[in-house]
């Protein structure tokens, strides 16, 4: 478990040279910030990748994912009068969200341990609000499609993403109801698993999710580590209290609240 906050960028791909400059100063500043234990980015891929079930488009021009091993180190990092100064000078044109999340690792391929996040290509998920009762969309997420993914041939790690109240200065946070990526070695590893019976449980899965009417996306992307390195994370538990294993602290009142 760690906690991030994600900075993605929206709108056309024409011209990006701009907003790359203005990212290559942002992320040289986010290096210094006290506490930082990995900073990525996110870029995505244009041809190749194929999911049976989605094809959502264009990713995010970019993510920048920076990850912080407390939520405190989060809450004061994203505070700073140093990161508030890195955001500025963004180039128009574009939108911007800035979302805090914990970040949840699970097992994949048998192991009982969830592995590093080292595969460079990522497949990212986004659930967005509203749902008809969020508490039970969350926990039915959670209980059925972690576990389910990391039988997926050649999966490297599965992450889920829980939305956090924390917000940078001047940057909107996304309306995310929950998130997932899923990491392989490469397009033809991902490929080769959405051709898997284990990618058609996982749409049996979202056939019976819980009511929702929010939009979910799905973007492949190439993801570059530029600071920290990997980590091996605790299990999270996927039999009993599973809410609680899968959810921010205080989550479990406030989705069933």
């Amino acid at each position: 478990m760690d906690w991030t906050y994600e900075l993605a960028c929206t709108g056309t791909a024409n011209g990006a040279r701009d907003v790359e400059t203005w990212l290559d100063a942002a992320t040289q500043a986010w290096r210094d910030l006290p506490g930082l234990a990995a900073l990525d980015l996110y870029h995505p891929i244009a041809d190749g990748a194929h999911d049976p079930f989605n094809n959502d488009g264009p990713g995010p021009v970019f993510i920048a994912m920076l990850a912080f091993p407390l939520r405190t180190a989060l809450a004061q990092a994203i505070a700073s009068a140093e990161f508030a100064l890195s955001l500025g000078g963004r180039p128009s044109g574009r939108s911007y969200t800035g979302s805090s999340f914990e970040r949840r690792f699970y097992p994949v391929g048998g192991e009982t341990e969830p592995a590093p996040l080292t595969a460079p290509f990522s497949y990212v998920v986004r659930y967005y609000r509203p749902a008809e009762d969020e508490a039970g969309f969350i926990r039915n997420y959670v209980d059925t499609h972690p576990p389910t993914l990391g039988k997926l041939p050649g999966i490297r790690s599965v992450m889920c993403y829980f939305p956090q109240a924390i917000t940078a200065s001047g940057v909107l946070p996304a309306d995310t109801m929950i998130g997932n990526e899923v990491a392989f070695d490469d397009v033809a590893a991902f490929n080769a698993a959405m051709q898997s019976e284990v990618r058609q449980e996982l749409r049996q899965h979202f056939r019976v999710f819980p009511p929702f009417t929010g939009r979910n996306t799905h973007f492949p992307m190439k993801r570059t580590r530029l600071f920290g390195g990997g980590v091996r994370l605790k299990a999270v538990r996927q039999h009993g209290s599973k809410i609680k294993a899968c959810c921010p602290r205080g989550a479990v009142a406030r989705h069933l609240g």
